[in-house]
């Protein structure tokens, strides 16, 4: 919502995004040339906001990958589970937040890049 006084933006659990937000994090002072994430879930659902300035969101699903520039405040990025991100090119003084469908859980995670791959294709496989 935009008026003289500035803008301001709503984001309401299963309205705005289709889950409803059970964990909410951010990063930010985030060195030069930094990469963060590096990792994909089995069942985690996310959405990335650049609050301030910006940065890219690497996607990739196993079949397709995509990089999306973000840098708006008043909006978001649907990150679905089986999907490896990283993030990287952050502006100087940006700050992303991240909406979470589930509290943490390492259990969750899949950090090696070659077990994505494989596991991504097993799933593939499996669905025909």
């Amino acid at each position: 919502m935009h008026d003289a006084r500035g803008n301001l933006s709503v984001i309401e659990s299963s309205r705005d995004i289709p889950f409803e937000i059970k964990r909410i994090y951010y990063l930010y002072d985030i060195p030069a040339m930094a990469e963060r994430a590096g990792h994909a879930h089995y069942n985690l659902v996310q959405v990335f906001i650049s609050m301030s300035g910006s940065f890219d969101l690497h996607l990739n699903d196993g079949v397709e990958k995509r990089t999306v520039h973000l840098c708006r405040a008043n909006r978001g990025y649907l990150v679905q589970p089986w999907t490896w991100r990283t993030l990287d090119n952050f502006s100087g003084s940006s700050v992303c937040l991240v909406l979470a469908s589930l509290p943490y859980s390492e259990k969750d995670y899949i950090r090696d890049f070659s077990d994505f791959q494989r596991l991504a294709a097993e799933r593939s496989i499996s669905y025909k």
